[in-house]
């Protein structure tokens, strides 16, 4: 039997967790977009826990890190328009945050997708920027000039230079690694003193998540943890960053992708789906704060430790 691990982010023994979610994996309804980001809800999750200690929820018994890169490897991709509109969010939310920092000089992204939010960045007077994605059909959905920018394959402190970046951003990806905690005290050897380590999570307290439980979109078996305002914090301070700042924030997406994010049974998608596109209605831009959380930490400069 697999042995249980312990909360991810600040050690606490399995044995103080209490059950959140039951495991609920159907093996048949896996499919190429099961691991494909921005899918239509499968409602299907490994066994999740609840930390009392930092408050992360987590899967006790995740799959092992070779299973999940073969299984992000070949994912299949089919969300480019909502990558821009998630891109066109993140940029915006960030903006204070670019303010703040010194240099513009190299940005990496963590789960790069088709690089889209990279372009942003370029714009935004990063002198070079590149990504690391490991989903191969989701970096040949990239224009040409973007490839050249991502690097294929699951993340690796070792792939890069310390100290080398001044921003580093991670937008949905840090509840599908198996230890975010190892990620982001990578993030921060790998940034200059100074740069700021940036990060889009779910929030699983957040009141849509809290009222839709079993049922929310954000209990799937890709998360290997979920985060909060409290556990999100947490990790940053353990691993070393000072000034962090958490805050919710609005998406914009279509009105066609909200209604698939939808809880409802398939025939009332179809019935609702089919009413929307009569009026014309499928395409429009709708902004809804749905509870997820911009988080940043700044590495602190040489000779000034990290805030409490």
């Amino acid at each position: 039997m697999t042995q249980s691990r312990p909360c991810p982010v600040c050690k606490t023994d399995y044995s103080k967790a209490r059950l959140v979610v039951a495991e609920n994996i159907d093996p048949k309804k896996i499919s190429g977009l099961s691991f494909a980001s921005r899918k239509e809800p499968e409602f299907m999750c490994h066994r999740l826990v609840e930390c009392p200690e930092c408050g992360l929820v987590y899967a006790d018994q995740p799959p092992d890190e070779e299973m999940l890169a073969l299984s992000y490897h070949a994912a299949d991709y089919d969300s480019s328009e909502e990558a821009d509109d998630a891109a066109r969010s993140y940029i915006e939310v960030i903006a204070v945050t670019l303010e703040a920092l010194e240099r513009r000089d190299n940005a990496l992204e963590i789960g790069t997708g088709t690089g889209v939010f990279l372009e942003y960045l370029a714009k935004a007077g990063f002198a070079k920027v590149e990504g690391v994605e490991p989903s191969s059909k989701a970096i040949a959905a990239a224009p040409l000039h973007r490839q050249s920018w991502i690097r294929e394959g699951m993340f690796d402190e070792n792939d890069y230079e310390p100290e080398s970046f001044d921003l580093i951003c991670c937008f949905m990806t840090m509840e599908h690694v198996r230890n975010p905690l190892a990620v982001a005290e990578a993030v921060f050897r790998l940034l200059r003193p100074g740069g700021v380590f940036v990060t889009v999570t779910h929030d699983c307290k957040g009141w849509l998540n809290r009222m839709l439980g079993k049922r929310s979109p954000i209990i799937d078996f890709e998360h290997m943890q979920l985060f909060s305002e409290p556990s999100i914090r947490y990790l940053f301070k353990t691993a070393g960053f000072a000034n962090v700042s958490t805050s919710t924030f609005a998406n914009q997406y279509t009105l066609r992708y909200w209604l698939r994010l939808c809880s409802f049974p398939g025939f009332i998608k179809r019935v609702i789906l089919a009413f929307v596109s009569a009026l014309g209605l499928t395409n429009r831009k709708i902004s809804l704060n749905v509870g997820n959380s911009f988080s940043a930490g700044f590495k602190p400069a040489r000779g000034k430790p990290a805030d409490a």
